[in-house]
């Protein structure tokens, strides 16, 4: 697997526990907010939890298998073209070439020793951008992401339970805040962009969704007390 592709993986899996966090959190803050039947809490919690990794792990299985099948198809589709018309090909291999700066006597040059050492793989890099032998797998895919949204979702989960109830939503709200300024910065920091913006973009959303879910927790905690 190529480096860039370590790193999207990586971002991926970022990405999936910022989702945790934020999820969870605000599930949890909002219920507590309503309740401080603690039993009450963890069950929505889990509950989350259970249903979100789930949901990660399906829609990137699905996501991943469309890609899989439309890059199946490409290549199929190439592996025909190669069958049927070899000299068309040659002449789009050596365009491609030239087209990135080569002169046209070298892009011929270059082309048909790719062809001859193999044409199949040669077009597939050049044309496609495909390796044949690196397609993702739906199923690490889905693994993956479901783990990554678990690893997140597990902090404001254990940070409601155990903390005291005078202090449950205080401390859930500043841990998940930390974390996702942690998750922020390392999904800037793998896609070699600033730190502060994300952090501060991420932080920020975060810390309003956790807010507003606070907020209708509190509002509907009321009206049942009513």
């Amino acid at each position: 697997m190529t480096f860039s592709a370590h790193l999207n993986r990586l971002r991926a899996g970022v990405l999936g526990a910022n989702d945790g966090i934020v999820s969870i959190a605000a599930l949890v803050i909002g219920v507590a907010a309503a309740t401080q039947d603690i039993t009450a809490i963890l069950i929505a919690g889990t509950a989350g939890v259970i249903a979100g990794s789930l949901s990660m792990a399906i829609g990137e299985y699905v996501s991943v298998s469309s890609q899989r099948d439309s890059e199946a198809a490409l290549i199929a589709r190439e592996r025909q073209e190669l069958i049927d018309q070899p000299e068309a090909e040659l002449q789009e291999l050596a365009d491609i070439y030239q087209a990135k700066g080569l002169s046209k006597k070298t892009a011929q040059l270059v082309a048909q020793e790719l062809t001859d050492h193999d044409a199949f793989r040669a077009h597939l890099d050049a044309e496609l951008g495909i390796d044949e032998n690196q397609l993702t797998n739906p199923w690490h895919a889905a693994l993956s992401s479901a783990l990554s949204f678990l690893a997140g979702a597990a902090l404001p989960l254990l940070a409601i339970a155990l903390t005291p109830s005078d202090w449950r939503i205080g401390v859930t709200f500043l841990a998940s805040l930390v974390a996702l300024a942690i998750t922020g910065g390392a999904g800037a920091y793998l896609g070699n962009s600033a730190i502060l913006r994300p952090v501060l973009r991420v932080t920020l959303g975060g810390g309003l969704a956790l807010a507003l879910t606070w907020g209708i927790g509190h509002l509907l905690g009321a009206g049942v007390a009513l």
